[in-house]
């Protein structure tokens, strides 16, 4: 019978593999008992492993942050939480001025064992300041990688690499993702270093390529557009910093036809990225690539709105048939 895994679960799994099996590990954030803030990702995991290891903390992003990374400096597996990627901009010091830069200003002779895991929330009306992505910020940031899965399996082995990783690891889950489920497969040790974009449907029509809960709507969109005799090839972005484009480029000349889809604004944003890698390869397209991305506007709090605001299913599905 096939065992079946969510999202939410698996990244619980993840943690609950580290805990039990490197006592070095730790983690430190704001909110690590409440549904509210981390939803089902990290039920008693104070309980099991203590108050010492599970160290939940006032609202102070910064100083947060700051102590994981001098505990990574020293040696320490330091897994940090902020339950609002909005709020982790206060962070941004300790994040892109210090996690991101010390391996190279000392010739790349220490170690940063450092895992930042943010949350992305929106929709459910909770407005601008609370329902930002903004994983194209740090994803331009070198020395920082950055990590974004989609999918429940990914969700466990991405946060796993990332934290057995020496380098600042940048771990981006999605509220979105944290009920989706699919057949759980065997946990793996993953080298972070050898993970990247990964196709997960097969096609020849026109490629879609998204990251985070976008790279689901591309597979719920692929299904769909089955169903007309229209088969895209899907890809799943994984790993945003460093990019490598290949899996992309190797998918857009067989196809030469390219959404791309990004669940932040479409200026400056990291779908930009992707079609501009893309186009430094190839440029022999059948039809004009297109990006979509969100409204250049703060996010809404009322619902019609928000409905407008968001990538909708049907958009990618009549975006794909006009192509």
């Amino acid at each position: 019978m096939k065992k079946m895994i969510s999202y939410g679960a698996a990244i619980q799994n993840a943690f609950e593999y580290i805990l039990s099996n490197y006592d070095d590990s730790f983690i430190i954030g704001q909110g690590l008992w409440s549904p509210w803030y981390v939803g089902n990702t990290m039920v008693d995991l104070d309980k099991k492993f203590g108050k010492e290891r599970i160290i939940d903390c006032p609202v102070s992003e910064n100083s947060i942050t700051g102590a994981a990374l001098g505990a990574a400096l020293n040696g320490m597996k330091a897994i940090v939480v902020h339950p609002r990627m909005d709020f982790m901009v206060l962070a941004s010091d300790q994040i892109v001025n210090q996690a991101a830069k010390w391996q190279s200003m000392l010739g790349g002779g220490i170690k940063i064992p450092l895992t930042i895991r943010s949350i992305i929330n929106r929709g459910g009306e909770q407005g601008a300041q609370h329902s930002q992505a903004l994983h194209s910020w740090y994803a331009h940031i070198p020395g920082l990688r950055v990590v974004m899965p989609a999918f429940a399996n990914d969700a466990r082995d991405l946060l796993i690499a990332s934290i057995l990783s020496n380098d600042p690891v940048l771990y981006i889950d999605d509220r979105w993702c944290a009920d989706l489920v699919e057949e759980e497969t065997d946990l793996k040790e993953l080298d972070i270093q050898k993970i990247g974009p990964k196709k997960i449907k097969d096609g020849s029509d026109l490629t879609i390529v998204g990251s985070g809960f976008t790279s689901y709507q591309a597979f719920q969109a692929g299904n769909e557009l089955m169903k007309e005799n229209i088969n895209a090839e899907i890809i799943d972005c994984r790993v945003l910093n460093p990019f490598n484009p290949k899996v992309i480029i190797d998918s857009v000349m067989k196809t030469k036809k390219l959404i791309v889809l990004d669940g932040s604004w479409k200026n400056c944003g990291f779908g930009a990225e992707i079609l501009a890698s893309v186009s430094e390869h190839f440029t022999d397209f059948k039809s004009k690539p297109i990006r979509m991305g969100l409204k250049d506007s703060p996010a809404p709090t009322s619902k019609p709105l928000e409905e407008h605001y968001y990538i909708e299913l049907k958009e990618i599905i009549n975006n794909a048939k006009n192509l």
